[in-house]
């Protein structure tokens, strides 16, 4: 990785611990509406929402919904999985509530800023992300992650998301950076990974549970379970 010069960094799922504090806030919204009585299992509820969620994401990384439908279509949805009556209307309130306190949880993944702040020191940092905008400068703003990035680009602002080639193409324009010196880190092989080698990036998938064991020379990318293996990369 010596002709590296910038790195780019996925924010949910790769900084920021998407699933633990979705999962907090959405075990606070259970009780809170009193699904209890209802659904009768709260890890139920949190199964049959991400399975829901992820189905909602990859229709709008790929350009079939907009973010409202996002935000409200998969509560609604999950509630009707679980027999809920008003799905709609609670999947409402669920929704906005979720919207406003979930981007202030603070989990991120270990290591995180022990690595960004040795990567600082010797590289331009750039974020690169699928989420909402107002929702993201809540999240980097809520913990410390701000101080470390000079570029925080979200697809919304290109009018495209991650895999398309023109978010990638953008963060390379907006930062002055040729693709063969940019390496991109993410958690999502088609999003971060595929979409980033389309304009000649070299890449890192980032994979805490370990689904995936060994560098790939099929996908020519490398693999690290740890967010400090950067450190030694770099």
């Amino acid at each position: 990785m010596k002709h590296i010069k910038h790195i780019f960094f996925d924010l949910d799922h790769t900084l920021w611990d998407f699933e633990r504090n979705s999962k907090e806030t959405l075990s606070e919204l259970y009780d809170e509406f009193n699904l209890e009585p209802i659904i009768q299992n709260k890890e139920r509820f949190l199964a049959t929402y991400q399975t829901v969620n992820a189905i909602y994401w990859k229709k709008y990384r790929d350009g079939q919904i907009d973010k409202q439908t996002v935000r409200f279509g998969r509560f609604s949805d999950t509630l009707k999985r679980l027999k809920v009556e008003r799905a709609d209307e609670i999947g409402q309130m669920i929704g906005d509530e979720y919207v406003l306190r979930g981007p202030h949880k603070k989990y991120l993944f270990p290591n995180t800023h022990e690595t960004l702040q040795n990567l600082q020191n010797k590289f331009p940092l750039h974020i690169i992300t699928n989420g909402f905008k107002e929702v993201q400068s809540v999240k980097m703003g809520g913990t410390d992650l701000n101080r470390y990035f000079q570029l925080i680009l979200c697809s919304e602002d290109v009018g495209v998301n991650k895999p398309n080639k023109r978010v990638f193409q953008r963060a390379l324009e907006l930062t002055n950076c040729d693709p063969a010196h940019a390496v991109m880190i993410g958690d999502n092989i088609e999003a971060d990974i595929r979409g980033a080698q389309k304009v000649g990036m070299s890449t890192i998938l980032f994979d805490p549970k370990k689904e995936h064991t060994a560098y790939s020379p099929q996908d020519n990318h490398l693999i690290i379970h740890d967010l400090k293996d950067l450190q030694s990369i770099f």
